[in-house]
C-alpha cells in the first residue's frame, strides 16, 4: 500500500518546513558553546584541553541520543518526538545559567546536548512524506538547517557582549521552548503514523529496527559522515577561538568570520541534495573529499620563516596564510563538506526504507561523535604542539584515509555490482528488499 497517494504538495511542504525551522533553532542552540564557551574559558581560565572538552560535550550527548531518538521516532512519529526532545533541551538549557563551576557547566552541557538529536527525528519525519525519487532534496533542504551554527556565530556573540553569557543562554532557551510548542501546534502526524492509526497496525519492535546496524555497509555510511558533518561540527565550534588566538581577532569579529563557514556548510546541503539526485551521491562524495585534502592542505601548513643563501646575501620570506586566505579555504571547505554531508543521506532512505531511523540514527551518531572527539584533540593538539595549524593537519589525514578507503571499497564491489543496479547503487550490493506495510 502506498501511503503518500493521498499526500498533497501542501502537507509535504508544510512537514519540511516545520522540521527545517525546528532543526535550525536546535542546531544554534547545539553549538553555542562555540561562543559561550570562550567567554567561559576566560572567566574559569581554562586550558585548551579542557576548553576543547567543553564545546564538544554536547556533541556527545547529541551523538549517542541519535541512535534512540531514531528508533523512538520509526515507533511513535516525529510530531511526538521533536517538542519532546526540544522541550527537555529548552530546561538543561536554561538550567546552564545557573551553574556556578566547570563541572556543572559540563553536566548542564549534556542535556544540551539533546538539541543535536533533533536530526535524526527530522530525516525520519521528513522522509516520510517524500518519494525517494525526491527524498535527496527534500532532506537536503531539511540539513540545511545546520545554518543554525552560522546564526549563532553571528548573532550569541553580539548577546554575549550586550547581556552576559548566562543572559544569552536564556534567550536561547525561551526561544526553543516557543519553537517546541508551535511545532505540536502546527504540525501533522506523518503519513505511516497516520495509517497505523487507520487500521491498528502495532509499530515496529526495536531489534527490528536495529537489525540492520550489522551490517558493514552503513557502517561505511558513518565513517564519512564522521568527517563531513563530525568535522564541520568540531570546526564550527573551534573557529571562533583559532581567529581570536591566531589572528588576535575579538570576538564578534571573530564569531562573524566563523559564521562564513557555517554557513555555506549549512545552506548548500540543500544543492548536494539535489546533485545527488541527479548525478549520483558518487559523484558528490569523489568531490568533498578531493577538494577537502587540497583546502586541508593550504590550512596545514604553519606560518614558517626561512632564509636561503642568496647571490648577494641572505634572502628571507615568509609562507603562511593570510586572514582572507582563511576565511576563503574555510569558506570552500564548508561548502564541499555540506555537500557531502547531503550524498551520505541520499542512501539511507533508498537503501533501508524500512530502517531510516536506527541506520540514520547510527550514521548520525558516529558523525556526531566525530563533533565530540575532533574538539578534545584539537585543544590536545595544540597543547602538545603549541602550533596554530596542528588541528588542520590531523584533518588531513583523516580526509586522505577516508578518500583511499572509500575508493577501494567502490572499485571492490564494482567488480561484483548486482545486474540491473543503477550507478547510484555503489555502497551496497542490494538495497533493502520491500517489506509488508506501507512506507
Amino acid at each position: 500500500m502506498d501511503v503518500l497517494e493521498n499526500v498533497t504538495s501542501k502537507d509535504s511542504g508544510r512537514a519540511l518546513a516545520l522540521s527545517t525551522a525546528a532543526f535550525t533553532t536546535c542546531f544554534a542552540v547545539w553549538t553555542i558553546f562555540s561562543v559561550i564557551g570562550v567567554t567561559i574559558k576566560e572567566e574559569l581560565g581554562l586550558s585548551d584541553t579542557e576548553f576543547g572538552l567543553l564545546v564538544a560535550t554536547p556533541v556527545l550527548t547529541g551523538s549517542v541520543s541519535r541512535i534512540f531518538l531514531g528508533v523512538w521516532t520509526e515507533q511513535f512519529g516525529g510530531r511526538i518526538m521533536f517538542p519532546l526532545q526540544m522541550l527537555l533541551t529548552a530546561l538543561a538549557t536554561w538550567l546552564l545559567t545557573s551553574a556556578q563551576s566547570y563541572f556543572m557547566i559540563l553536566l548542564a552541557a549534556l542535556g544540551l546536548g539533546l538539541a543535536g538529536g533533533s536530526f535524526i527525528i527530522g530525516v525520519s519525519y521528513v522522509s516520510r512524506w517524500y518519494s525517494k525519487e525526491r527524498q535527496g532534496t527534500a532532506l537536503g533542504i531539511f540539513g540545511a538547517g545546520n545554518v543554525g551554527a552560522a546564526i549563532t556565530n553571528f548573532v550569541a556573540p553580539i548577546l554575549v557582549v550586550a547581556f552576559g553569557w548566562e543572559n544569552a543562554a536564556t534567550l536561547y532557551a525561551l526561544t526553543l521552548a516557543i519553537a517546541a510548542v508551535l511545532f505540536f501546534l502546527l504540525a501533522k502526524n506523518d503519513p505511516v503514523a497516520e495509517w497505523r492509526k487507520r487500521t491498528g497496525s502495532g509499530v515496529v519492535s526495536s531489534a527490528e529496527q536495529l537489525a540492520p546496524l550489522k551490517n558493514i555497509r552503513v557502517w561505511r555510511f558513518a565513517t564519512y559522515y564522521f568527517f563531513v558533518f563530525g568535522a564541520f561540527v568540531a570546526l564550527a565550534s573551534f573557529l571562533p577561538r583559532y581567529y581570536v588566538g591566531a589572528y588576535g581577532l575579538s570576538l564578534t569579529m571573530a564569531g562573524a568570520f566563523a559564521g562564513l563557514y557555517s554557513l555555506p556548510g549549512s545552506v548548500f546541503r540543500v544543492l548536494g541534495g539535489w546533485m545527488s539526485d541527479r548525478w549520483g551521491a558518487r559523484f558528490v562524495m569523489y568531490l568533498t573529499f578531493i577538494v577537502s585534502l587540497l583546502c586541508l592542505f593550504a590550512l596545514s601548513y604553519p606560518e614558517t620563516s626561512y632564509e636561503i643563501s642568496g647571490i648577494e646575501g641572505p634572502i628571507r620570506f615568509t609562507i603562511g596564510v593570510t586572514l582572507p586566505a582563511f576565511v576563503a579555504l574555510t569558506f570552500l571547505l564548508g561548502f564541499v563538506m555540506s555537500l557531502g554531508k547531503a550524498a551520505v543521506y541520499k542512501h539511507i532512505p533508498v537503501y533501508y526504507p524500512h530502517h531510516v531511523g536506527s541506520v540514520g540514527g547510527l550514521v548520525g551518531m558516529i558523525g556526531g561523535l566525530g563533533g565530540f572527539v575532533l574538539p578534545v584533540a584539537f585543544g590536545a593538539l595544540l597543547d602538545l604542539t603549541g602550533i596554530w595549524t596542528a588541528p588542520f593537519m590531523l584533518l588531513f589525514a583523516i580526509v586522505a584515509i577516508s578518500a583511499v578507503w572509500m575508493h577501494v571499497a567502490i572499485r571492490r564491489m564494482e567488480l561484483r555490482r548486482h545486474p540491473g543496479l543503477g550507478d547510484e547503487v555503489y555502497l551496497s550490493d542490494v538495497p533493502e528488499q520491500p517489506l509488508p506495510g506501507p512506507r
